[in-house]
């Protein structure tokens, strides 16, 4: 009888970053110039590995997959949480809460498997650039990316099953702006610490072992430079690493931060504004730091855009 008076939750509400009037229309005002600029980079990323021949390389491929991949990555995210800064559009559908964590811990996970492929192109162009268009052929590239979407699409589908199949039946107020595992664990009326720990261990599997390939590949890259006489030849090899780099650090960072420890209250708090960086910083910051520390990616830019402005005039 006592299951029957429970009321099972049909959709839950999103508590958002903040409840503070003029606050939320200062972060609404920052969130959607970042949001707008992750979409405009992204974009433009996308269309230039696209459009320009000179940049149909392994290495722009798999950058072409990771600026898609973050286009729709904070997509996934911003947009609501947006809406409830300005409009206090606080409610969300069980299905569509769902669907939001299925998505982005799709995206996420396949971008951590993207930058482990980034690394492996890396070492093989500096370590064994004689081979490198042997083991970084075209079909290598296709799988590397195929293999990165697939194993984040059956990671997300396990998390997805598994919090789906939770009951809900008392509290509906989410602890953060978008649909996530912990703060969703928190609120399932049963015993979750079986989640938690396959969330730890799923999640850490995926996360240490990307970010070991990297550190591995990154190790074998900083050994071959040593060996490098040339100040000019080190500085070279090390500019097409500086970006990758820098994006890893900020990715994995806060990855690591977030779903590698216990959700209390305490620090389900802290995950909501580390979330803030990986959801809305890092996808527009990362075309930004592959634009500036990249000539190809900045002249085949200028380039696009100074025969689109030469075609408007004709026109």
């Amino acid at each position: 009888m006592e299951e029957l008076n429970e009321t099972i939750v049909t959709e839950f509400i999103l508590l958002g970053i903040t409840s503070l009037p003029k606050l939320q229309v200062f972060l609404f005002v920052t969130f959607l110039m970042f949001y707008l600029l992750s979409f405009v980079g992204n974009l433009c990323i996308v269309t230039v590995v696209i459009a320009d021949h000179g940049l149909h390389t392994p290495m722009y491929f798999l950058l072409g997959n990771l600026s898609f991949l973050d286009f729709f990555y904070a997509t996934t995210t911003v947009p609501k949480m947006l809406s409830g800064l300005l409009m206090e559009d606080k409610k969300i559908s069980f299905q569509a809460c769902i669907t939001q964590l299925h998505i982005f811990h799709f995206l996420g996970s396949t971008e951590a498997m993207l930058l482990a492929s980034m690394s492996y192109d890396r070492y093989v162009a500096i370590c064994n650039p004689l081979r490198y268009h042997v083991l970084m052929a075209r079909v290598v590239c296709i799988e590397l990316a195929f293999t990165s979407w697939l194993i984040g699409f059956l990671y997300s589908l396990f998390h997805t099953i598994l919090t789906s199949r939770l009951p809900f039946c008392r509290m509906n107020q989410i602890t953060h702006f978008y649909c996530d595992i912990k703060p969703l664990l928190r609120l399932a009326c049963t015993d979750t610490h079986i989640n938690e720990s396959l969330v730890n261990i799923v999640t850490g599997s995926v996360a240490l072992g990307t970010f070991v390939l990297i550190i591995i590949s990154y190790i074998f890259i900083a050994t071959h430079l040593q060996n490098i006489r040339s100040e000019q030849g080190r500085s070279k090899a090390f500019s097409t690493c500086s970006a990758h780099l820098t994006v890893v650090l900020l990715y994995f960072g806060t990855a690591f931060c977030t779903y590698l420890k216990p959700a209390t209250k305490d620090s389900l708090e802290q995950d909501r504004m580390t979330a803030i960086l990986f959801t809305v910083i890092t996808p527009a910051l990362n075309p930004i730091i592959y634009a500036l520390r990249n000539k190809d990616v900045k002249k085949a830019l200028r380039k696009l855009f100074i025969e689109g402005l030469f075609v408007k005039q004709l026109h």
